[in-house]
């Protein structure tokens, strides 16, 4: 099968360069994929992992003939990296990025992009708290939200190949207008981290004159602000990429943290229980297939071999050990090569112990 794209360099080889990689070297989509990452240790383990076919460290050399460049940066770094690498694309070549903000991405790419190439702006809407390469995995992408931002007047057949490459991933695609986009990651996305970071910070203020506070922090706390275990480099360029739409929806969210503090003070019993029971209802609405930024419980992914009673046997291993399976996922199968398979724990222990004795009976196993 002809691949979608015969070249593609990807600026970053990190957690989700790396992953990418993977996945369009695993599914045929691309025929050489070169790395571009300035720290030559990186690159090798990218190509310990196949993540990439070549490594290089000088952009011009991995974007010359490049059918797609994929920017794979930190997002506050993305516009720079375009600069740097529209004199050496070809005509008729794509660029996209991974960035968590869009509109100023796009706004910028526009004015750059020399006449007959083509920026088209991506998110993927998933992660791993295992940073940088050793934390890539091909199935990354699986059953995400991939947000495509194309600018009004960018050509349809562009925005179909890379339509046609992110549901080849396995991910589930939207296309957004930038502005649209950086508004409701803003809401969905962003206020939470900072919600989480700061409720956070306050219980360690908190601690200051109550020594052993976080020891009483049981799963509830711990699962609630789990998100603030993300990269500071990382949210820090969100935020200043996305200031206004932060700003405006943590305006929003003070708002209604002063109506519930009215509420309390005033002991309004009812105003309270309408609005926990609008919360719980509203919950109801989020899909609980798709997956996001950090996984939705401490899970593994592991790699088996086609053949009957090969979960049997993996639940097995577990069960002797005591160790529960809260959720199981077939990411993918190819009849006589195997498949992987997502499991997910509910405690991290749990999680360690499926590592250590699948690993012991001969299975590939990885945290995600």
């Amino acid at each position: 099968m002809k691949p979608l794209f015969e070249k593609v360099a990807i600026i970053g080889v990190g957690l989700i360069g790396g992953s990418l990689g993977m996945a369009l070297g695993s599914r045929g989509l691309a025929g050489t994929i070169i790395g571009v990452n300035s720290n030559p240790v990186s690159l090798q383990l990218a190509l310990e992992a196949e993540a990439i076919h070549e490594g290089a460290l000088e952009l011009e050399i991995a974007v010359s003939d490049a059918d797609l460049v994929v920017i794979a940066t930190p997002v506050g770094l993305t516009v720079d990296f375009i600069r740097r690498i529209v004199p050496f694309i070809k005509p008729g070549c794509i660029v996209t990025d991974v960035g968590s903000t869009k509109a100023e991405i796009v706004r910028e790419a526009q004015k750059m992009m020399p006449p007959g190439t083509f920026f088209v702006g991506g998110h993927p809407m998933t992660g791993s708290e295992i940073t940088g390469v050793r934390g890539a995995d091909r199935y990354l992408f699986e059953n995400a939200v991939y947000i495509l931002t194309p600018a009004a007047d960018t050509p349809r057949a562009a925005i179909k190949k890379v339509r046609k490459l992110v549901d080849s991933l396995g991910a589930k695609v939207i296309e957004i207008d930038p502005e649209e986009h950086d508004l409701m990651v803003a809401a969905v996305s962003h206020l939470p981290h900072f919600i989480a970071a700061t409720l956070v910070n306050t219980v360690g203020e908190i601690q200051k004159d109550h020594e052993g506070l976080l020891m009483l922090a049981a799963g509830g706390f711990r699962d609630t602000t789990r998100v603030a275990s993300g990269s500071p480099l990382m949210w820090k360029d969100i935020c200043l990429t996305n200031k206004d739409n932060i700003l405006k929806v943590l305006h929003k969210f003070r708002e209604v943290l002063d109506e519930t503090c009215q509420m309390i003070e005033k002991c309004d019993d009812q105003g309270l229980e309408g609005s926990l029971d609008k919360a719980r209802e509203l919950r109801k609405n989020i899909p609980s297939k798709m997956r996001g930024y950090l996984p939705s419980a401490y899970e593994v992914v592991v790699t088996v071999p086609d053949r009957p009673g090969v979960i049997a046997v993996m639940a097995g291993f577990l069960g002797d050990v005591g160790v529960n399976i809260n959720d199981i996922e077939i990411l993918r199968v190819r009849e006589g090569e195997g498949g992987t398979i997502r499991l997910a724990f509910g405690t991290e222990e749990e999680q360690d112990k499926a590592v250590k004795v699948l690993g012991q009976n001969g299975i590939n196993v990885k945290k995600r």
